[in-house]
């Protein structure tokens, strides 16, 4: 079974609801949609929750999101194929996988697309305040023009990201004290043309901290999905 929920930020209470909610089996593949919090110390902390969490038994399909680290950044990530893609996996916990971005995963019988990546709203006061920032938090100039390239040349029937496209942004998400007009949106943008461009069955993303559908959009938060 395919099992699909929004971001942790590090903390494994949403995963342990869900093994309570849901009969688990090492079969099992668990989707988070960014902002897992396994890479954002870079410290023992992480190393603790990445044990905990591997110790579990489902896989993690970790899609990449803001608040953390790449896996490309870190020395001690390797690469396999899996399902169809690639994924970065560390040895000590192989049930942990970040998924490449633009590839496409066969999951039960669906072409999955995974495109991570958002901009940071924090982002000056996370810096101003000694927290962790990535510059590369957003998909790159590459990594948008392999997406492009997969889908046209490839079936896909869901996506797996962390944002949205720029048309289904949640305003009443929109933190009160950022400026909206610092915000940058281009990853948003860029998926609105990407969407155009699909016929797809379903879309499922994090990043917004809401529980909400409209549409195919599958907005997730603490909610918890099978794969349509």
């Amino acid at each position: 079974m395919v099992y699909i929920t929004g971001d942790i930020h590090g903390s494994l209470e949403p995963i342990r609801e869900l093994f309570d909610k849901f009969a688990q089996s090492k079969y099992d593949i668990i989707v988070l949609l960014g902002d897992v919090g396994v890479n954002y110390w870079g410290t023992l902390k992480d190393i603790e929750l990445k044990h905990e969490m591997n110790s579990l038994g489902a896989t993690f399909f970790c899609i990449h999101g803001n608040h953390e680290n790449r896996p490309q950044n870190i020395a001690s990530y390797r690469e396999k194929d899996w399902n169809g893609g690639r994924v970065l996996y560390e040895e000590d916990f192989p049930n942990i996988l970040f998924p490449t971005d633009g590839d496409i995963f066969t999951l039960e019988g669906r072409q999955c697309l995974v495109i991570g990546g958002a901009y940071s709203v924090d982002k000056l006061q996370r810096q101003r305040n000694g927290y962790k920032w990535w510059y590369d938090e957003q998909p790159s100039a590459a990594v948008k023009e392999y997406v492009e390239e997969q889908i046209a040349a490839k079936r896909v029937d869901v996506l797996f990201s962390h944002t949205c496209p720029a048309k289904y942004i949640p305003t009443e998400c929109m933190m009160s004290c950022v400026d909206r007009s610092t915000v940058d949106t281009s990853t948003e943008d860029w998926l609105d043309t990407i969407e155009d461009r699909l016929d797809y069955e379903a879309w499922y993303l994090g990043h917004w901290h809401i529980d909400k559908r409209i549409d195919k959009m599958h907005f997730l938060y603490h909610g918890v999905e099978t794969l349509i």
